[in-house]
């Protein structure tokens, strides 16, 4: 059986729609400008389908010059780019327990997003001077015990207001069999993204993943630094903002662990460089614990 990147995903918008492609940039940082926008409240709490199921409604959409952000009722958004010459002020943004920095896009875009979800909020993005970085204690970790599957890794990884790492892997195998448990208890399935991945596997076993210290594509090696904890996005439709039971149901009762309810990897990357993409149909490599 031959693994196979099947799709890439990338969220500009942090909780909000995933823009799907065929071929895409990448860099240690993620997929290109991947969560590099995020809402935030009056108060810079960060906003998240957690609690604003409505932010999988708004769907970004990127030009040469501007991020476009549309939604049901409502006009086009359009964010200019920053210029070269733009130094905003940085704004402290806090996600979970990680300090970073952004910048405020302007009252337009706070007004368009506190009227679509009904909640004063204003959109940052990720300022230039910003330098968060992935889990140093989960990447010495995993350089300790895998490192000669990836002698090149970067010691540091920044990247913008993802949860907490750059990447997130999901395997189709293992949509399949939690699909078939979910089916096991009379509900429907759910699609892949409601997990909102970066890269999507094909070609495997299912949850063979926990038994992986990462994949290589081409020149790209992708460590699995952390199995990828879930909270309740996933019980959200992507299409219609709304809260079901499933999948998180069935994902408690059979991917529990004592780090919390798994599916799918976070990652890091090693073998970047100016203009590296990825695209779908790349064959994988999978590289064994």
């Amino acid at each position: 059986m031959t693994a196979t990147l099947l799709s890439l995903h990338s969220y500009p918008v942090k909780s909000c729609a995933a823009l799907n492609h065929e071929q895409v940039s990448i860099s240690q940082s993620g997929l290109f400008l991947d969560r590099h926008w995020v809402v935030v409240s009056e108060s810079g709490t960060f906003l998240t389908q957690r609690s604003h199921p409505r932010m999988a409604l708004i769907q970004p959409a990127l030009q040469q010059h501007d991020l476009t952000l549309s939604a049901p009722g409502m006009p086009p958004l359009h964010v200019p780019w920053l210029t070269d010459t733009d130094t905003p002020d940085a704004i402290p943004v806090r996600i979970w327990s990680s300090n970073t920095l952004g910048f405020d896009e302007g009252p337009e875009a706070a007004h368009w997003l506190s009227g679509f979800l009904e909640t004063p909020c204003r959109l940052l993005r990720v300022h230039p001077t910003a330098e968060r970085l992935a889990s140093p204690e989960h990447l010495n970790a995993w350089r300790v015990q895998h490192g000669h599957q990836a002698p090149n890794l970067p010691a540091s990884h920044r990247f913008g207001f993802a949860d907490g790492f750059p990447f997130l892997v999901a395997f189709t195998a293992s949509l399949d069999q939690l699909n078939h448990d979910i089916a096991a208890s009379g509900h429907a399935p759910v699609p892949m993204n409601r997990f909102r991945p970066n890269l999507v596997i094909s070609g495997t076993q299912a949850f063979e993943e926990d038994f992986l210290a990462g994949l290589r594509i081409g020149t790209l090696t992708f460590a699995f630094v952390k199995a990828c904890t879930r909270c309740t996005v996933p019980d959200i439709d992507q299409t219609t903002a709304q809260r079901g039971a499933e999948p998180g149901l069935t994902l408690a009762q059979t991917r529990q662990s004592h780090e919390g309810t798994l599916f799918g990897c976070n990652a890091v990357v090693a073998g970047t460089h100016p203009g590296s993409t990825l695209a779908t149909g790349l064959d994988v490599q999978l590289l064994y614990a």
